[in-house]
């Protein structure tokens, strides 16, 4: 349905001026707009770049509860979307709006055509090569679990709203010393400090990467593994936060924290007949 009456006339006219729109907001905040117009515009404030190398797929809307999906393909354009930012993740889970106007008059009225995230977002390989990515619905939040199950780890996350640990002076900046793309060392950061950080987070604060995070997912002597590559550069700066294991044991000695432990670490697995030789 069309946001107001300029845009029904446009589309029940014998010839049609109609452009399709589509909204990007990153995760980091970082909001970008493209048309199929051979020409920008501008809607709400805001530039509708021309992108004639990005195109939608047939976008198919029902009444019924399924997920609604979209493909969405196109060339890299060094100053809208590029191979760095795609690799880097940034564009994963983005907010999409997908909208139809009237291109010579844009803000007469628009007709939503769809709505929701971007899927992982992969790019081609060679300088010609282009992106593929798919939206999904908000109706795909509907096949997502969100009843948690039973475990003898913790499921909070180290100073959230549930684990309520005070994150002041658990956190420290510091500079990259070396990274192998799989993880790094930081200055100050030696063997017996590291020890902090396993299941802990790095944030960078300079350089190409900067904004994203990955989890420390290791700590071998005094280097950092990521879960993720990330290309960080010695002398680049870093914020890193305190990890916690998730065990019983260490929220109790470590944190004090045993009544917010959000875990089950007293009911037995399913090895239990095995530990005790069965019955």
């Amino acid at each position: 349905m069309a946001d107001d009456a300029g845009l029904g006339e446009a589309l029940s006219g014998e010839l049609t001026t109609l452009a399709i729109c589509w909204r990007v907001v990153r995760g980091d905040g970082v909001a970008l707009g493209f048309t199929t117009h051979d020409g920008s515009l501008r809607i709400g404030g805001m530039v509708y770049a021309n992108a004639p190398g990005i195109a939608p797929s047939a976008i198919v809307s029902s009444d019924a509860i399924e997920v609604d999906t979209m493909d969405i393909a196109g060339a890299l354009s060094a100053d809208a979307i590029t191979a760095v930012d795609l690799a880097l993740g940034r564009y994963d889970g983005a907010e999409v709006e997908v909208f139809m106007v009237d291109w010579q008059h844009p803000d007469g009225g628009r007709q939503v055509l769809a709505r929701g995230w971007l899927g992982t977002v992969e790019a081609g390989s060679g300088p010609d090569a282009g992106f593929t990515a798919s939206l999904r619905g908000p109706t795909a939040m509907l096949s997502a679990t969100r009843v948690e199950s039973y475990s003898p780890e913790c499921r909070a996350e180290l100073g959230d709203w549930r684990c309520r640990v005070g994150m002041r002076g658990r956190s420290r900046r510091a500079f990259v010393a070396a990274s192998d793309g799989e993880g790094a060392q930081v200055v100050g950061v030696d063997a017996a400090a590291a020890a902090l950080f396993g299941d802990a987070r790095l944030r960078v604060l300079s350089g190409p990467t900067a904004g994203l995070e990955r989890r420390i997912v290791a700590v071998v002597g005094d280097g950092l593994r990521f879960d993720e590559p990330m290309a960080v550069a010695a002398g680049e700066a870093v914020e890193l936060f305190e990890g916690c294991d998730k065990r019983f044991a260490t929220c109790t000695a470590r944190f004090g924290n045993g009544g917010n432990f959000r875990g089950e670490p007293h009911v037995p697995g399913g090895d239990v007949l095995t530990r005790f030789g069965g019955f």
